[in-house]
């Protein structure tokens, strides 16, 4: 499983020229899931998440989380996050998940967001999105395999 998690002021996504899904402060979540990846791989990934303190402080330090600051989440499915690029121009997505178990686990994992967020809004799992944001910071933290085998 890989996440992309940017901090933003806004962020929204549209289809065919419909916003889909938007929200105000919080987290745009790139959401990619490979072979193998599990329910255990999601809660693991979504509490690191959750937990996370890169909002800040009355003292300007990176010392609140999503929560502490009412922050909202955008969840998008992306299986490019699993682009290789390592041979030739033209990338090879064979390390994304099987679309039907990707699904499943993006699913679940917005659904279990939904059960500690207020504000969970999503893309369309497949569809051809347009995906806008505004990047606190910048401020973009990468998770992947690395996380879950520490």
């Amino acid at each position: 499983m890989r996440l992309v998690i940017q901090r933003v002021t806004s962020a929204s996504v549209k289809i065919a020229d419909e916003v889909v899904g938007a929200i105000k402060k919080g987290y745009l979540v790139f959401l990619g899931v490979g072979h193998g990846d599990t329910e255990e791989m999601a809660d693991f990934y979504m509490e690191k998440m959750l937990k996370l303190r890169i909002f800040a402080d009355e003292n300007g330090k990176t010392n609140l989380s999503l929560s502490d600051v009412g922050g909202e989440l955008l969840i998008v499915s992306q299986f490019t996050l699993y682009a290789d690029c390592s041979h030739g121009n033209r990338p090879s997505f064979t390390g994304a998940g099987e679309a039907g178990e990707a699904r499943r686990l993006y699913e679940y994992f917005t659904e279990k967001c939904r059960g500690r967020v207020e504000s969970v809004a999503t893309g369309s799992f497949g569809a051809d999105m347009e995906v806008s944001l505004v990047n606190d910071g910048p401020f973009t933290i990468l998770f992947g395999e690395e996380l879950w085998k520490k």
